[in-house]
């Protein structure tokens, strides 16, 4: 019956276009997750050697944040599945990537990584809500929150501006676009006092937006940051 179903409505793979089981198939899924160089554990910038465990900016001017964990980079085609969940409005693309960016956490948990006390989407300006419908990163959350059995708290963290986006901003201009751009729920800062804190983001582009994230969570006394982000832009 399944093999009926397959042949009368037939899927598509989102980045080759060829049918398939599953909205990635196996070739592409090999290519482009699997396949993976190292990465700074810090930044998740990837390495290209074998001999350091972080790139040259973390080792010069370590972020706030502890780690970040990323599935693949953010380039074409891989970055069309973010651009058709969050400006397409195909919400079925936040369980595909919660599904990936999933499987990646529960391997860096297998091999020893410290898990998080509890998890908290990148949130979005009242603004930028209103306009998309929806927090991409929160859509990304919830699954991810079921699978580890890690509770989410949707308003831990608050956004009081609307920012510009990272990617659109010269680099010295991008920590005043954020600077003082987050705060923590009044009633909920006593969760995270001496706590690992995981935040959840689709796309991680310059890291001054988690990082800014990260100060703010350590200000109010958390132990260890992790970002656990789908894809993370490649410096050029």
């Amino acid at each position: 019956m399944h093999n009926i179903f397959q042949f009368l409505l037939p899927t598509y793979c989102t980045l080759c276009g060829s049918v398939s089981e599953t909205n990635i198939c196996n070739a592409c899924h090999t290519h482009f997750l699997v396949n993976q160089t190292p990465r700074c554990t810090k930044c998740a910038l990837p390495l290209f050697t074998q001999q350091t465990q972080l790139c040259g900016a973390c080792l010069s001017t370590p972020p706030f944040f502890d780690i970040t964990l990323a599935c693949t980079d953010y380039q074409a085609p891989i970055d069309s599945i973010v651009l058709a969940l969050k400006f397409g409005g195909h919400l079925f693309q936040a369980e595909t990537i919660a599904r990936l960016l999933g499987k990646t956490i529960c391997q860096h948990r297998d091999s020893g990584t410290n898990m998080p006390a509890l998890l908290c989407p990148v949130p979005l300006s009242r603004q930028r809500l209103i306009s998309r419908g929806f927090n991409q990163a929160m859509e990304i959350a919830r699954p991810i929150s079921r699978l580890l059995a890690i509770p989410l708290y949707s308003d831990l963290l608050w956004r009081l501006k609307d920012t510009l986006p990272q990617s659109q901003l010269h680099p010295d201009q991008r920590h005043r676009n954020v600077q003082s751009a987050f705060s923590i729920h009044p009633d909920l800062v006593h969760l995270i006092d001496g706590q690992n804190v995981g935040i959840i983001d689709d796309v991680m582009t310059t890291g001054t937006t988690l990082n800014e994230i990260a100060k703010l969570l350590k200000r109010y006394g958390a132990a260890r940051v992790s970002n656990f982000v789908f894809a993370r832009t490649v410096r050029q």
